[in-house]
């Protein structure tokens, strides 16, 4: 069974096994606007936690991506390549970034569940 955990910098894991799928929230998409270009990072990237992992580009303003967890990218979306909007349309499900093998399982302890989530975004407002 997978389970999702939300960063302070507005990215989203869902955890199934030692796979995370990254994304940014739905909150984080409506703070940028329209979604115009995002860059993912490369198969095979040896990433730690809080590293830089991409960019997403909107209208507004241009926000990295970091990764929530330490691991190596194993997957990317390459569908954001074409269409960035994607972002805008389905933040928390299509529109993912990309997949990471787990190496410190640990470091999801820690992320936020998603009650501690919507506070967060609450407190933020």
């Amino acid at each position: 069974m997978s389970q999702i955990y939300f960063s302070e910098d507005h990215e989203w894991i869902e955890v199934e096994g030692d796979v995370g799928v990254v994304g940014i929230t739905n909150y984080a998409q409506e703070q940028l606007g329209d979604v115009v270009f995002v860059e993912t990072p490369e198969v095979g990237a040896a990433l730690d936690q809080g590293d830089e992992a991409g960019v997403v580009e909107s209208v507004k303003a241009a926000s990295e991506i970091y990764s929530p967890v330490s691991g190596e990218v194993s997957d990317v979306n390459e569908e954001l390549a074409d269409n960035p909007g994607l972002v805008n349309e389905e933040p928390e499900d299509g529109a993912w970034f990309f997949k990471i093998k787990l190496s410190d399982p640990g470091e999801l302890d820690d992320l936020m569940d998603a009650a501690a989530y919507k506070k967060f975004c609450k407190d933020q407002d």
